[in-house]
């Protein structure tokens, strides 16, 4: 599970934002979170905002973090670490991405600071027992191993470069369980999706290939939907390119490029009453939507994982975002998944889904940089409140702030 996440100095963020899913004191829906020691964890939030405000920019900086965990062990010398400053900080700014999670009934800490391209500061401790212990610390090249691993990363120190983290190179060449475990919960357990980049319908289909279980809690889901679908028919195979009828063969000049001389076919059929449909050439966006991302959250709700999603309303209706949230929040208590999403749906505003310390706000400052800030931080806001009716009437902050005089002279303009 997620505890807390904070960030500086990344794209329009510049001073450091905090976001948290342990509860505070609200007693509000108590038998919708998790207790974790002295903690109570939401099992969901929502983040709100303008466009432009930064609520993209703070799910990237968490990307961002897990993409560096898993793959700066591959940078090669002289390749810099990638650093999205914002355009008001120094070049001897740090960016500063710091986060607290639980593994297995174990929290850690980690962190990391990237100043000029390469990796300034790094850290890693963990809670056993619920007492702090130093895995390690680092200073630019320097790393500094807690007393309970003095000789465990002499194999990993040596091949430590500034490009790299040394959570990476640790958990490659070590044997340190604390390590791969920190690890794993950004390789397996954190599940950062963009519409415009991830395109899970392969991974849905294979899903429902191998199991039946997954299939029919599909079905299920989209007849609770209204849909209209009462079966879907899907095959998923590896092809050797060269057995493609001859109108989808590739040229040889592209082969080279692909390097593989095997691909996926995939065939998906949407059973409706009377008749099916393809699912890739001829079902609706929405229904395309959904086939990419029920059954990949039905696999995080069965993993236990973590869901972070930029504008988890494209294509796809608002009733079915209400009954995804709701299968987070309600989902089987031998499992506890996370879903963070942003959104402009104002409709999932009301106090009866979310907990005021479940809802987020990004907005501009005066330097043009994002402010992170939770409801609960918003004085005189009853448990009771119409929050959608807030919200838009900028009570909460965070909505376009219009220019009324401007916009009636344009309309004047306009009609002479």
């Amino acid at each position: 599970m997620l505890l807390e996440f904070k960030c500086s100095n990344h794209k329009s963020i510049k001073e450091k934002v905090s976001f948290s899913m342990i509860a505070g004191s609200d007693n509000t829906s108590e038998e919708l979170l998790k207790e974790f020691g002295n903690f109570r964890v939401l099992r969901s939030a929502i983040i709100y905002g303008a466009n432009g405000s930064g609520k993209s920019n703070f799910i990237n900086a968490l990307a961002f973090m897990c993409d560096l965990v898993n793959n700066s062990i591959n940078h090669q010398p002289g390749q810099e670490v990638f650093q999205a400053r914002h355009k008001l900080s120094t070049m001897e700014t740090p960016s500063e991405y710091n986060i607290q999670f639980v593994r297995n009934d174990i929290r850690y800490a980690y962190g990391f600071s990237v100043k000029k391209n390469v990796i300034s500061d790094e850290y890693l401790y963990y809670f056993p027992k619920g007492r702090q212990v130093k895995i390690f610390e680092r200073k630019e090249m320097e790393l500094k191993p807690g007393d309970r691993y003095k000789n465990a990363f002499d194999v990993s120190i040596s091949i430590l470069k500034n490009n790299r983290l040394f959570l990476s190179c640790a958990a490659n060449y070590s044997n340190v369980k604390e390590v791969e475990e920190a690890f794993l919960f950004f390789n397996k357990d954190i599940v950062v999706y963009n519409p415009e980049i991830n395109n899970w319908t392969e991974y849905s289909i294979e899903l429902m290939q191998k199991n039946d279980m997954i299939k029919k809690a599909f079905v299920d889901i989209l007849q609770a939907l209204g849909t209209g679908i009462k079966d879907v028919k899907v095959k998923l195979e590896k092809v050797k390119l060269a057995d493609l009828p001859q109108e989808l063969q590739i040229p040889d000049a592209l082969k080279t490029l692909i390097g593989s001389q095997e691909g996926n076919r995939i065939e998906a059929k949407v059973v409706y009453d009377q008749f099916e449909v393809d699912l890739m050439s001829e079902e609706s966006a929405g229904v395309k939507r959904l086939f990419q991302m029920i059954c990949s959250i039905i696999d995080i709700l069965n993993q236990g994982k973590i869901l972070i999603c930029d504008e988890l309303e494209n294509s796809l209706h608002e009733s079915v975002i209400f009954q995804i949230v709701q299968l987070f929040q309600h989902y089987g208590k031998d499992k506890f998944a996370q879903l963070i999403f942003s959104t402009h749906d104002t409709s999932l505003l009301d106090s009866d889904l979310f907990r005021r310390d479940q809802v987020w706000f990004t907005q501009l400052n005066e330097e043009r940089a994002t402010d992170l800030y939770s409801l609960v931080e918003i004085k005189n806001v009853r448990k009771t409140e119409n929050l959608k009716k807030g919200y838009v009437s900028g009570k909460y902050g965070a909505i376009p702030m219009l220019n009324r005089k401007f916009f009636q002279e344009l309309e004047e303009g306009i009609g002479k």
